[in-house]
């Protein structure tokens, strides 16, 4: 689009991050705008998940980790042989979601993410009814092969949009934070505006 920038049409499958299973299609327009904002992402998906299946598997994730008398602690996972401890697999389900928004406002044209790792995960115990973590996540950037350090705060209520707030270290600005309108869930990464650290 002159005077624009470029805009990308997209079509992709998608599956479940924990069985691999089919989850659905999605059809989806990107436009990287000129100047140095986010992409602009349209997306629709019909999803082959039942969505009552999805809503049950969020709910016992988050009753798990609501219902915790002493915070969730973890660190570096995977660990160094690719492992990650069962009981900490919905910590990490949950910085995959959280980061995927960061990888998705840093990312350009020319520059991709991935997660690499989990340095640190720590669960703030709340009074309301939100679950809430601070992360120390390790981003592999492609093609220039560095890892950045993040730090992200993630706040999530099945039914809601997750929340994320995050500072990655290369970065010269401050704190930036994700935004989005539709619900979130541990099952499927999307993202609301999120308060302050």
């Amino acid at each position: 689009i002159p005077d624009t920038g470029h805009k990308y049409y997209l079509q992709f499958t998608i599956e479940d991050y924990k069985t691999g299973e089919n989850a659905g299609s999605c059809l989806a327009t990107v436009l990287y705008p000129k100047t140095k904002s986010a992409p602009v992402v349209n997306i629709k998906c019909l999803h082959t998940k039942d969505q009552k299946q999805i809503q049950e598997e969020d709910n016992r994730l988050y009753q798990h980790m609501r219902h915790q008398t002493k915070p969730i602690i973890g660190n570096n996972m995977p660990d160094s042989y690719g492992n990650i401890e069962p009981a900490l697999e919905p910590v990490w389900a949950l910085a995959v979601a959280g980061s995927s928004y960061i990888m998705w406002e840093k990312s350009t044209e020319n520059l991709g993410y991935s997660m690499a790792q989990v340095k640190s995960a720590k669960q703030w115990i709340r009074r309301d009814d939100f679950v809430e973590f601070d992360y120390s996540v390790l981003l592999h950037e492609v093609p220039t092969q560095e890892i950045i350090s993040c730090h992200m705060r993630l706040t999530w209520l099945p039914g809601h949009p997750m929340k994320v707030k995050y500072f990655c270290a290369s970065e010269t600005q401050g704190v930036e934070d994700g935004s989005g309108m539709e619900p979130g869930s541990a099952a499927g990464i999307l993202y609301g505006r999120g308060a302050n650290f």
